[in-house]
């Protein structure tokens, strides 16, 4: 099978303070992955170093067939200034930034899809809300309609669950299950082991160094969790100090 990304002795840091060490892996062509681990195991700073956000000290991420332009990125709903002065249909239609451009004009067809993203998460009466009013699970749903039109081969999920209910979280996996079942590529940073039992058949622990990395059932073990605590115990110094909510 054909990898979409791999990671060749990958380290990534902060003022030089390394928080992912000498990764090695390949994730594969259309699978979901899983990426748990401690609090400031680096989960989160991986996907920066995949989008290029932040730049590696050592080593290289590189990519199978798919362009960096073709990757969607969703950090964490905390980074998302919900103060920025727009409604719901501005923020979903920024999804076709790269097909319109900055000046472009949304045709017909294009305002066609961003109701359809809209509507696809459950969005419809919302189109004019300011996004400061939404709650969390709205907003989530918002952002993840900016997805859609995206339309992108890999996509980087940071915490998509996390401070929404139950029924968002049910109708968001459903998204995430369908750019599977299209063969898309996708990774999500993940605390509930349940949901990644039920939902995601490739894990990927760290704890700052490769933990584990394979189907979920032979990585979430009890065994490789108790290690993945004592690699982050062990380790110590700024910025990332393990047991800090810096992951």
């Amino acid at each position: 099978m054909t990898h979409a990304i791999a990671f060749q002795n990958f380290t990534l840091g902060y003022n030089q303070h390394p928080a992912v060490l000498h990764l090695q892996a390949e994730i594969a062509d259309g699978s979901l992955t899983a990426i748990v681990g401690p609090n400031g195991a680096g989960k989160s700073t991986l996907l920066k170093g995949v989008v290029n956000a932040l730049s590696p000290l050592s080593g290289q991420v590189s990519f199978g067939s798919i362009a960096r332009e073709d990757i969607a990125y969703l950090p964490q709903l905390s980074e998302v200034d919900l103060s920025f002065p727009i409604s719901v249909v501005e923020l979903v239609a920024m999804g076709l930034w790269r097909k319109v451009g900055p000046f472009g004009r949304l045709g017909r067809d294009y305002r066609t899809r961003i109701a359809e993203a809209i509507s696809a998460v459950g969005l419809n009466g919302f189109e004019d809300r300011p996004i400061g009013s939404l709650s969390s699970g709205q907003m989530q749903r918002a952002l993840f309609a900016r997805l859609l039109l995206q339309d992108a081969r890999l996509v980087l999920l940071d915490e998509p669950f996390t401070a929404i209910d139950a029924r968002t979280m049910a109708d968001l996996i459903g998204i995430v299950r369908r750019w599977h079942g299209e063969g898309r590529t996708v990774l999500a940073v993940l605390h509930d082991f349940d949901v990644i039992r039920a939902h995601f058949p490739e894990t990927l622990m760290l704890a700052r160094q490769l933990v584990a990395h394979g189907p979920t059932a032979q990585v979430l073990t009890a065994e490789n969790q108790f290690r993945a605590r004592q690699m982050c115990e062990a380790c110590a110094g700024p910025p990332h100090t393990c047991g800090r909510s810096a992951a």
